[in-house]
């Protein structure tokens, strides 16, 4: 405690109009990974503080995901720890039925997010021991700061917190409307128009195929090669049945063994403009994170016309886009599914465990753990079944500390801060 009385003696500490000391540590980010960890924490009866800059838990998919999404795999691999799906959900629950899994799962493990705080900054006290984080919050009231101090830091705001928008040639000219993926809801809007899709992964994908469904015109941009999966193989989840081939067979054999059954089920599909990666699939997804498509009928639509694959863009003009390959579109609007990017290191002051990217440097399983009282979770590129390991990690090791140094055995349910410093 002697490290912490000289950080409160600090001035620039005193300074602050509120500061608050954690008896637990900080999970910063309410999604999936933040509340999975905060759960796993509460079984190992250590307290905690969850920030969560939004007004509501996992807000990418209240707010920022269109109507139709549903996952892309089987719920038994992505529910969170501790509670499974409803039996009476379906194989591949929709947006609506996830977001009430989530809900339910805050409800059970009585996980209370303080909603409306953006963390600022965060970096290790090195003096003191503690992780200094300030948060800003903006009410009917007015602007607020705060400076939690905490022992440990748990790193939660996952690999899709920012989306990616593109500079592309001309595109500030464009008269149509231009939104990002994170923006679109339905279709219904588009009904009639030419519409351009930039990017062919999962989002892009399954964009063109509802935009068909509205009787828009879509055009997707597909730059690169992609490969694309059917979701089923004869009926079994074709991500199951990766996992089940990979506990028997080497990863080079798996990626043939999936392509030539795609190949069986979907066709040659580099006649239709989607060439593939010459890495196989799950090799792809472990050595640079890019996950494959999984196919739930945009391809059909892209055989019979109905979806135009289109090269890369060289440039927009007021009404049309110019390709690479010197072709020109006449377009109404844009829909940028240009993917997401993890915001860690606009707030996070730390350079041995994240890079630049925003990502652990450690490759998975070893990027959930670094110095001083800091961790990661969900940044291993392997969606919620990866989350869900690194938050029972994560609790496990700081149980471990805590019930050592507090030697507790009965139950703690609630999160216990107090504040250090009051108004000045």
């Amino acid at each position: 405690m002697e490290n912490l009385f000289r950080l409160l003696d600090n001035q620039d500490f005193v300074n602050n109009r509120r500061n608050i000391l954690i008896n637990g540590p900080i999970i910063v980010g309410a999604g999936p990974s933040g509340l999975a960890t905060a759960a796993c924490l509460k079984e190992q009866s250590v307290p905690y503080v969850v920030l969560e800059r939004a007004d509501c838990i996992a807000s990418l998919w209240q707010r920022r995901t269109y109507d139709r999404l549903k996952l892309h795999l089987p719920k038994q691999f992505c529910q969170l720890p501790k509670r499974p799906f409803p039996e009476e959900f379906p194989e591949y629950p929709s947006k609506k039925q996830f977001i009430q899994y989530l809900e339910d799962y805050a409800s059970h493990f009585e996980i209370k997010p303080q909603f409306n705080e953006c963390v600022q900054s965060a970096r290790y006290d090195e003096t003191s021991g503690f992780w200094r984080v300030k948060t800003s919050t903006t009410n009917e009231a007015g602007r607020s700061e705060v400076e939690y101090i905490c022992r440990w830091l748990i790193v939660a705001t996952g690999e899709n917190a920012e989306c990616v928008v593109p500079e592309i040639d001309g595109l500030s000219e464009f008269a149509g409307e231009v939104e990002h993926a994170c923006e679109y809801k339905s279709g219904e809007k588009y009904r009639g128009k030419k519409v351009l899709v930039v990017g062919c992964g999962n989002s892009g994908m399954e964009l063109s195929l509802d935009l068909c469904n509205h009787n828009a015109l879509p055009s997707m941009v597909v730059r690169s090669s992609v490969h694309i999966l059917p979701r089923e193989i004869f009926r079994k989840s074709t991500f199951e049945l990766a996992v089940l081939l990979m506990a028997w067979l080497p990863l080079w054999l798996v990626d043939k063994l999936l392509l030539f059954l795609s190949w069986l089920v979907l066709g040659n599909i580099e006649k239709y403009g989607l060439k593939r990666p010459s890495t196989g699939p799950l090799t792809l997804k472990n050595t640079e994170g890019k996950t494959p498509v999984l196919d739930i009928g945009t391809l059909e639509k892209i055989k019979s016309g109905d979806i135009t694959v289109v090269a890369g863009i060289k440039r927009f003009t007021r009404n049309q886009v110019e390709l690479v390959d010197g072709k020109t579109l006449d377009i109404d609007s844009v829909i940028l599914a240009t993917g997401y990017r993890s915001n860690v290191p606009s707030w996070l002051q730390e350079g041995e465990f994240f890079s630049k990217n925003g990502f652990p440097k450690a490759p998975f399983p070893q990027g959930w753990k670094g110095n001083a009282g800091l961790y990661a979770v969900g940044f291993t590129r392997r969606g919620l079944s990866g989350a869900s390991s690194d938050a029972i990690k994560i609790a496990q090791d700081i149980g471990k500390v805590w019930k050592l140094e507090t030697r507790q055995q009965p139950k703690r349910t609630t999160a216990c801060h107090r504040r250090c410093i009051s108004q000045m």
